[in-house]
């Protein structure tokens, strides 16, 4: 009875004029965004988030993110088009939904993500609702002690779930938490890093590095990439209507796509890229109907699956963020940065100090999700033709956006280079084959992980063992020592990398 009172509060808030304004803006940008081809949510959010200063704290995070869960949308579009991902979780789209759109089935292949979108956006919304309320409870029995062991676990945890090799991954963790110790220790008062350079004694502002390895790294990478083959069906999408015969194919797919989200979306460095990799892989190993379409030749499954399971492992990545105050990957890292300027700590007080925050941005979901089906079917027509803007005309927008963004935060012109170099970085990274995401991760957690290791030390005089001792806190290290392990056998690294392949 409680979840239904806090729904019906979250509606409330929710449905206020502005909220709404908010939520449709994020969803069209998320949308648009997805669209074009190489910017993906966390590149949007990086660019946008200067310009959440000044609205109020819920309507900028149900804008930031309508952002978020939009691009997951538009990403497959694109995918489906011009067979370039949107965004990272798109890839899998592209095997079958290409092909699909070479037979003249685009229009059905873009209702299935739509559509299979729409009802894991649901139940990944539902989840949220019903899980964060007893995960809460959990949390407030998390000393300094527990949430070092979990941010351990979590960095862990990305790393195991990130794609390409360990090591890579491992060394962008390392370099992430090092970025972030940066600046003037709280405790001493001496700079750390700084090279005596004044600007960097507050430390290196996040939406600096966000903004440049995730946007400027991103345009760099793009402009390096040839245009001039794109194939975009753009007289081909028409009846948009799947047949009798997609939809009975189309529903368990979904349904499997939509479990499979909704689980791996909470785990830390999962989310969406990897629920639409492990959706699309249970899919080819389900056995094909009499006449079905083989995979990898437009298998409406294969758009079906991955697309459900991205969309709910972006919902359920929420649980994390919202009850713990962890964030599980890139994008929710950035939410704990729009949270914090907004002077709201994430964690589980949250819900009890803030409760129109956490409720309008959970009922904010599900009338996003609607808006989104509402944008993406009947304006399929105005994405098909912004896919035929050159790029060259819109890098330069874009380039100008993200510096006046970052000046802007705190107007100095020390930010705006710091943004050129990381972007450098940021492309040098891409062509390494390092993924950024873990780094990004690295850097939120690490002042917070050294915050709790001080703390949990102060309280028990310098003991280490507090850390074994305490049994909440002795589990998860122990379970983020059993990833390791696992995650080391010959065996199962050659399953890991095997899902990452794209075929």
């Amino acid at each position: 009875m409680e979840l239904f009172d806090n729904l019906a509060l979250g509606f409330g808030v929710a449905f206020t004029f502005q909220n709404l304004l908010y939520a449709f803006i994020g969803c069209l940008l998320g949308t648009l965004i997805g669209v074009l081809p190489g910017l993906g949510p966390v590149a949007t959010i990086a660019m946008l988030l200067p310009a959440t200063y000044a609205l109020p704290p819920v309507a900028a995070l149900i804008m930031l993110a309508g952002i978020y869960y939009g691009a997951q949308y538009g990403g497959s579009t694109t995918a489906i088009l011009v067979n370039l991902p949107g965004e990272s979780s798109s890839v899998v789209t592209m095997i079958d939904g290409y092909q699909m759109a070479r037979k003249g089935r685009a229009g059905p292949a873009l209702a299935a993500a739509g559509l299979g979108s729409f009802f894991a956006g649901c139940v990944g919304t539902m989840i949220v609702a019903a899980f964060a309320a007893p995960l809460i409870e959990v949390a407030f029995k998390f000393g300094p002690a527990e949430y070092f062991s979990l941010m351990v676990l979590g960095l862990i945890g990305a790393v195991v779930l990130a794609s390409g090799s360990l090591v890579k991954a491992i060394g962008m963790i390392v370099l992430g938490l090092l970025l972030g110790l940066v600046g003037t220790d709280v405790n001493s008062g001496s700079a750390r890093f700084t090279f005596d350079i004044p600007e960097l004694s507050d430390g290196i502002s996040f939406v600096v590095v966000a903004m440049g390895v995730f946007g400027y790294g991103e345009i760099i990478s793009n402009l390096a990439k040839s245009a001039e083959h794109r194939e975009i069906f753009t007289s081909k999408v028409s009846g948009l209507m799947p047949t009798k015969q997609d939809f009975k194919r189309m529903v368990p797919a979904v349904l499997r796509g939509t479990a499979i989200g909704s689980a791996l979306g909470i785990l830390p460095g999962g989310g969406a890229l990897l629920s639409a990799f492990a959706a699309y892989t249970i899919e080819k190993k389900t056995k094909l109907q009499p006449g079905e379409v083989p995979f990898g030749q437009g298998n409406i499954r294969g758009v079906a699956a991955p697309e459900s399971a991205n969309n709910a492992g972006s919902q359920t990545s929420f649980i994390p963020l919202l009850t713990l105050g962890i964030p599980p990957n890139a994008v929710m890292a950035l939410m704990v940065g729009a949270m914090t300027i907004h002077n709201i700590q994430p964690g589980p007080q949250v819900m009890s100090s803030n409760p129109e925050l956490f409720w309008g941005l959970i009922a904010s979901m599900w009338i996003g999700n609607l808006m989104l089906v509402i944008l993406n079917l009947p304006l399929i027509g105005i994405w098909v033709k912004l896919l035929t803007i050159p790029y060259r005309w819109l890098f330069p927008a874009i380039v100008l956006f993200c510096a006046i963004g970052v000046y802007s935060t705190n107007n100095n012109n020390f930010d705006v280079w710091m943004v050129a170099l990381f972007g450098l970085i940021g492309y040098v990274f891409i062509k390494l084959g390092c993924e950024p995401a873990p780094l990004l991760l690295g850097f939120i957690l690490g002042p917070m992980m050294e915050e709790n290791l001080r703390r949990a030390l102060l309280l028990s005089r310098g003991d280490w063992s507090v850390f074994v001792t305490r049994p909440l806190s002795m589990s998860l290290l122990i379970v983020a020592v059993l990833l390791l392990v696992v995650v080391s056998l010959p065996a199962i690294k050659k399953k890991r990398e095997d899902v990452f392949v794209e075929e």
